[in-house]
Formats: C-alpha cells, structure tokens, sequence
C-alpha cells in the first residue's frame, strides 16, 4: 500500500473527519418538506455545522432567518446564517445579526453577496452599508460573539482581476477576524491545491475547506459553475454526456464522480469538507459514508429541552 493510500485509511480509520453542509431557504410549502427531510437525513451525521445561504440584495432574508431559527431551535445541529453586505446600511445588516444573536445563533457565513440585479451586474455598495465582506467582517466581529466563516475562489472571484488580487481580498477578511474559509465549489482537485499553496504563501492561516457540489443535474450545476466561475473538466462533462434524461444513472455516475473527488483529497491530507447540498441528502449521504462517517444513535443527537 502506498503511502497516499496509507494515509486515507488511518484518517478514515480515526473517524477524523469532519464534514459541513449547506442548504437554501425553500420558497414553498413543498420545498420546505423536502429541506426538512433532507435535514433529518443528514443530522444523524454530526455536522460541524449547517449553513443557510441568503438571496442576492437579502431577497431571502426572512426565510433564511426562520430556517436558521428552526434549526436552532429543534435540532441538535449548529447552525450558520449567511449574511451579506447587499442593499442594506450597516444599521439593518447589525440588526439582522442581533436577531440571529437573540436566537441562538453564534455562527455567520458573511459574504459580500451578489448584486440587487443579478449575477453578472455591476455591485454598488449601498451608500450607508458596509463596502464589502472584510467590513463586514469587522463590523461582525464588533457586535459580538460570532464564529466567523467566509467564501474563498480557488479560481478566483468572478470579478477579480487576478488570483493576487483575489488573495489581498480573502486575507484582509481574515485579518479582520474571520476564523474560517469555506471554498466555492470546484471540480479539478489541482484548483484547490494550488490555492491552499497560494493562500499559505501569502500568510492566510485560518483552515480552507473545500467546498463540494454532488451533481443531481448537470445542466443545473454547469450553469452555477458559469455564474461563479468554476470550470468544467472536458473529462467530466464527458462522463454526464447523453444521460440527461436517465436520473438513476446521472446519480451513479454523480456518486462516482464526488466519492473520486473527496478521496483524492483525503490522500492529500484534507480532513474538513463543505457540502452544497442543493437541499437533497442522497449523494451527500453516501459520498460521506464513504468518508468513515456513521449516524448517531437517536439518543445522542436528541436535544436537550432547556
């Protein structure tokens, strides 16, 4: 056994894996349905944390708080809200982190986050509100008692000049108190690699987890990796071609596809990774399965009523 190979089996041996998942706020009754049953799903799993994501200009807002709220609430799972510096002043966005304060919530992902107008539309920071997410950051880490994560582009921010430029930004939100980096999602392992080396090289020492898309529909996920900037491998594209229509299928060769991934990166060391879930716990499931994690038993992720 080689020494990679040496290397995956004492990590996943050890159970010294620890995983993160993401979910959006649904818009209907029956999307809420299907989040909660995916939240049940993957409870049992120990999550370091679960995070809610937030619409361009805070278009979800209270959807994301109630969620988050819920989750605090009546499940033993820590929960993570995002919050942006879009089309409100530092007033409202304070407020609004207060409100997460008051429900029990001690842990933010803050963002930037994408313009009132779309992906693609020039951002304008709102005149009274914090320029970007390092203030915010700051202006986080003022009101008080938040753990802090924030986004990292292992092929850099869609808007940023260069991968330097894109490295001065994410450390100046981490030297502004922000204690984790979570990446956008990528496909080629060489990405992340490469940016974790670029990101040490320049002095940014908090973890950078990969974050992990499992593909439920191709189409759907290419058209997110356009928006962000995230590339599609020739190869992998090849892998999903002429069974856009066969779901059992797309979702063996998804699993396939993500389990390859994540080992890859285990052989390298990593021990944390960041699911996007995409609100579906199948393959999330499965690919953390294969990582070494077991459900816990019902009595030790029962809450403990206060």
């Amino acid at each position: 056994m080689d020494n990679a190979k040496e290397r995956r089996s004492r990590l996943l041996g050890d159970g010294d894996i620890n995983v993160s998942f993401e979910f959006f706020p649904p818009k209907t009754e029956k999307m809420e349905e299907a989040l909660w049953a995916s939240i049940r799903r993957l409870e049992p799993l120990r999550p370091k944390f679960v995070s809610v994501t937030y619409g361009a200009g805070g278009s979800t807002r209270e959807r994301t708080h109630n969620t988050v709220a819920r989750l605090a609430k009546e499940t033993a799972l820590v929960p993570a809200a995002h919050l942006t510096c879009v089309a409100a002043t530092k007033g409202e966005v304070n407020e609004v982190a207060s409100a997460y304060k008051v429900a029990g919530v001690k842990h933010i992902v803050a963002l930037r986050g994408d313009p009132s107008e779309g992906v693609g539309t020039k951002y304008t920071p709102h005149a009274g509100g914090y320029a970007n997410a390092a203030e915010l950051v700051a202006g986080l880490k003022d009101v008080g008692g938040f753990e802090i994560s924030v986004a990292g582009y292992p092929e850099k921010h869609p808007e940023s000049a260069n991968l330097a430029a894109d490295l001065d930004n994410l450390k100046a939100k981490v030297d502004a108190g922000a204690s984790r980096v979570i990446t956008q999602f990528f496909f080629d392992n060489a990405h992340y690699l490469r940016f974790l080396e670029a990101a040490r090289a320049k002095g940014i020492w908090a973890p950078i987890v990969p974050g992990i898309v499992p593909i439920h529909n191709f189409k759907q996920v290419a058209g997110f990796a356009g928006r962000c900037g995230a590339t599609i491998p020739s190869w992998m594209a090849r892998r999903f071609d002429g069974i856009e229509s066969d779901v059992q299928t797309t979702h063996l060769v998804a699993a396939a596809v993500a389990a390859e991934q994540v080992m890859d990166l285990v052989d390298q060391g990593i021990r944390q990774f960041h699911f996007y879930t995409l609100n579906r716990a199948d393959l999330v499931y499965a690919i953390c399965h294969l990582l070494g994690l077991r459900p816990a038993t019902d009595a030790a992720i029962e809450k403990v009523a206060s």
